[in-house]
């Protein structure tokens, strides 16, 4: 923290992950502080089942924001939490998933301790470990891939992606994307050309660990085109790599929803 002789020394804001959806995937942190706070900040990616824990009484302020819609600038974030610190109201800051995985959570943390507001971090369960477990498909799977990378699939801005292809395209590597939906023939073509096989196996999750999940898979070179036609929406995770032909092996959770999927499983690489 800084020497700001103002800076609070008690933790006014707590920048909590609330995990992928499923309440009972909250830690038992992040549910104790839920339902202790005098003023919840929370994104859209917050669950229904989640905001019913937040105490009758308390405040509840929407900043969801998704591609080139956002309810409220980061910025504006930013100085509304800062606002809420210095009045000294036990804020919570949900956030789905985790706070610091593409969750601008490390932003929010920056300018609080600027401002002399003291703060905490709970970690949540992140989308990828979340909706791959619940969808099936392990990240890491001896012989099939030894390390894992989360990517984000949009850029600041609308800017193009800018990503080292080439070393994305490692077979031995799982490749979780983030926001994915709006670049996908992008991704994909770019992943190709820098030697992915266009065979590799894929899947794409719809609203992972919740009740309406929906999972579909096939390859990366029907990726896009699938996702179109099976009407696919945010928030959707892609996976991609061989072991995403484990799944159907190690089905466990069903939902009401329909599962898509290709005629035939892909088989292991």
């Amino acid at each position: 923290m800084d020497s700001n002789p103002d800076t609070q020394t008690t933790p006014t804001v707590f920048l909590v992950g609330a995990g992928p959806g499923d309440s009972d995937l909250l830690t038992v942190k992040a549910m104790r502080l839920i339902q202790s706070a005098e003023v919840v900040v929370y994104d859209r990616l917050v669950s229904e089942e989640i905001l019913e824990l937040v105490p009758v009484g308390a405040s509840r302020i929407f900043v969801g924001k998704k591609s080139g819609q956002h309810h409220m600038p980061q910025s504006d974030i930013n100085e509304l939490l800062v606002k809420l610190g210095h009045a000294g109201r036990r804020t919570v800051r949900l956030k789905g998933g985790d706070p610091l995985v593409f969750g601008r959570g490390s932003e929010e943390a920056q300018r609080l301790d600027e401002a002399g507001v003291a703060f905490e971090i709970i970690p949540g369960i992140s989308a990828a470990i979340g909706a791959g477990a619940y969808a099936g498909i392990p990240l890491t799977h001896r012989g099939l891939a030894s390390s894992v990378r989360f990517v984000t699939g949009h850029c600041r801005e609308d800017q193009p992606l800018e990503l080292d292809w080439r070393s994305l395209s490692d077979p031995d590597t799982t490749l979780v994307i983030y926001m994915g939906l709006a670049n996908i023939n992008q991704i994909a073509e770019k992943l190709v050309a820098a030697g992915l096989s266009a065979t590799t196996p894929a899947a794409a999750v719809e609203q992972g660990t919740t009740s309406v999940q929906r999972r579909h898979i096939t390859t990366l070179e029907k990726l896009p085109q699938d996702i179109a036609t099976h009407n696919f929406v945010a928030p959707t995770l892609l996976i991609i790599g061989r072991v995403v032909a484990v799944a159907g092996t190690m089905d466990w959770f069903k939902t009401g929803a329909d599962e898509v999927q290709d005629d035939a499983l892909v088989a292991a690489q």
